[in-house]
């Protein structure tokens, strides 16, 4: 009987039989990737894939399913500054949520936000961000205000011991208004507080809230998701779920409990 040295891992899993100093790297490396995504602003291209559901839309109790598709590319403009662009183009289909409509299947509005980040932390160890949100009239059949919007973006985080704890917020204003859709005018603010393991499992909460201020009305969706960094092949990719509880929302909008799944292609530099 041959004895496997005490230097070498178990063979089992994605990290089967390479020897333990490289699982070790192997697992501060994909840790590092899920501090960097709990940080909107890193500097770390990303293409998460997150899909969506929600009910109780109106009086047929109606359902929504969307995915949104949100890449984020940062640039480096200077020694101490960086750009995140960050992308949101949502792909939807639905059913019973515009009353007598019936189903609706296309896009939602894109919106596109560019943060002016600098490079380190603040001496508190602040990250911050600010910059312009863009909303482009991508909607379709009836799927959205399709309009073009313009307003502001920002983030303040800050990360110590695998938690991370900050706020995203925009607003954005429509800037051609039509007769169909009339003014537009959104504030989106999203506090979140996310925990990760050295083994890079996370552990997140966060609402994202919309006060929309032409109708007075609130939607506080709260989020609790676990997330995973794994390995496909060489490319690392987080595995993201959880469910969400409608807190408030407009009349004949969602109600009750949704869910969402994420995955998010990671390319480290």
């Amino acid at each position: 009987m041959r004895l496997v040295s005490a230097a070498y891992a178990v063979c089992a899993g994605a990290l089967a039989c390479l020897p333990m100093g490289q699982v070790q790297a192997q697992e501060s490396e994909s840790a590092e990737l899920a501090k960097k995504l709990a940080n909107p602003v890193a500097s770390l291209i990303s293409v998460p894939f997150q899909y969506n559901w929600n009910s109780g839309y109106g009086d047929s109790d109606g359902t929504q399913n969307y995915i949104n598709i949100q890449p984020v590319i940062p640039f480096s403009i200077s020694e101490n500054w960086n750009i995140i662009s960050r992308t949101i183009v949502p792909v939807v289909w639905q059913d019973d949520v515009i009353p007598s409509e019936g189903k609706q299947s296309g896009f939602g509005n894109t919106l596109q936000s560019f943060f002016f980040s600098p490079k380190a932390p603040t001496r508190g160890g602040l990250i911050w961000g600010v910059g312009p949100a863009i909303q482009i009239p991508t909607a379709t059949d009836n799927l959205g205000p399709s309009q073009w919007g313009l307003g502001i973006t920002g983030v303040v985080l800050t990360q110590k011991h695998g938690w991370t704890a900050g706020m995203l917020a925009n607003h954005v204003w429509s800037v051609n208004k039509n007769d169909q859709y009339g003014d537009a005018s959104n504030t989106y603010v999203q506090p979140f507080l996310v925990y990760t393991t050295a083994e890079a499992t996370s552990f997140g909460i966060n609402t994202e809230s919309t006060y929309d201020w032409e109708a007075d009305t609130w939607s506080v969706p709260i989020n609790m998701f676990v997330g995973q960094v794994v390995k496909l092949g060489k490319l690392p990719v987080q595995i993201n779920g959880g469910v969400r509880y409608w807190a408030e929302s407009p009349a004949n909008g969602p109600e009750d409990w949704g869910a969402r799944i994420q995955v998010t292609f990671l390319f480290p530099r």
